[in-house]
């Protein structure tokens, strides 16, 4: 394989994706790809993904390098830290066999990731998965000591000028299958109405579908200008000590924010804040509900998602997967039914009418002279 453009680094794939642009090479230092990274590149419409560390360690089977392959999408795999480091922002490289030149010096040197690569290191991981279970475990268990507040209640909840109480709530997260999700609960939205939430990139979800979230929340790091400036009411995830990272970039945006200080992650906080504030019904789009999941997003455990979903579950809908279970397509057998559905009150209510009768006797007499019978 020989390939010459642009190349763009970005040791944050969430990052890369903003400034790429469409057939440019993307350079990301991301062991194990995830879904969501690897849904962004297809998205950009990159042409070669260059990968510093392994796209498949073996902890466990991530899918980013499936999805990459099945858009045809080559990942030169493994080209290690140094050629990352050694590489400006921005460059003009070549790729040949594996190589990675630049201006005839070679900088690097990996493999392609072929569909039998892919598949073999998959089920190598799949193997590994009962001690990473393992691991997993005691991480949520240690820490769901350390999170319980977030179900006894010993959180110091914002203020807000939105109204939740009584209300249906739609949190959007962006994580798997987001965008087909949300896509088939649209006609659900336009009927009810629900509060929108976006947390983080969730926000930016919403609008993609001509939606305006009410509020935002999350840590601020992947959520749009655009959205920051859509007149949401923003929820700053703050550390448990009270300390807000997320503030700084809103302060220089010169945009108001109500900090809220918990464990855990931001989607929970969303799901706890509704919660708390009386809402009705929460429905959830694109959340992390799995080890995979978590693993994916390089968190160790979910003591805080598992303690939430205790507490909220009887009021909360997971939307999440539903694209996969209902497709709204009609046959041409189902069109017709429905079409002489609609017809036959039509028919029923026209032969009550005389006029019709000697319409149709009239047709019929000058069918019968026209045709001679």
């Amino acid at each position: 394989m020989e390939i010459r453009g642009t190349a763009r680094k970005n040791s944050r794939t969430k990052d890369l994706v903003k400034k790429i642009k469409p057939g440019e090479i993307a350079i990301i230092n991301h062991p194990d790809l995830d879904q969501v990274a690897a849904e962004s590149l297809i998205k950009a419409q990159v042409r070669l993904v260059i990968n510093a560390s392994p796209s498949i360690t073996g902890r466990y089977p991530n899918l980013g390098p499936t999805l990459l392959c099945k858009a045809g999408i080559p990942i030169l795999d493994a080209v290690g830290l140094e050629f990352f480091n050694a590489l400006p922002e921005t460059a003009e490289v070549e790729i040949k066999d594996g190589r990675v030149y630049r201006q005839t010096q070679l900088l690097g040197e990996g493999f392609i990731l072929t569909p039998e690569r892919i598949e073999a290191a998959t089920e190598e991981a799949k193997k590994n998965l009962n001690h990473e279970l393992d691991k997993f475990i005691q991480n949520t268990l240690e820490y769901a000591l350390v999170e319980k507040d977030l179900v006894l209640g010993g959180l110091n909840l914002p203020s807000l000028r939105t109204n939740l109480h009584r209300k249906q709530v739609l949190v959007v997260v962006r994580g798997q299958n987001y965008r087909e999700d949300l896509k088939i609960i649209l006609s659900y939205i336009r009927e009810e109405k629900p509060v929108l939430i976006g947390v983080d990139g969730g926000a930016d979800a919403l609008i993609e579908f001509g939606l305006k979230p009410h509020l935002i929340i999350g840590d601020m790091d992947c959520v749009s200008d655009q959205a920051l400036y859509s007149g949401a009411e923003l929820v700053v995830h703050a550390y448990p000590d009270g300390k807000a990272p997320g503030l700084k970039r809103l302060r220089q945006l010169d945009l108001e924010a109500v900090t809220f200080p918990a464990p855990g992650t931001s989607e929970d906080l969303a799901l706890i804040l509704a919660y708390e504030k009386g809402a009705d019904l929460i429905v959830a789009v694109g959340t992390h509900s799995n080890m995979i999941d978590f693993l994916e997003k390089g968190r160790p455990g979910m003591a805080s998602t598992f303690l939430v979903r205790l507490k909220v579950g009887s009021i909360l809908v997971d939307a999440r997967g539903v694209s996969k279970l209902y497709h709204s397509r009609k046959s041409g057998g189902q069109i017709f039914v429905i079409c002489l559905a609609a017809f036959i009150p039509l028919v029923l209510v026209l032969s009550l009418n005389k006029f019709f009768w000697d319409w149709l006797r009239l047709l019929w007499l000058k069918l019968r002279f026209l045709l001679k019978l």
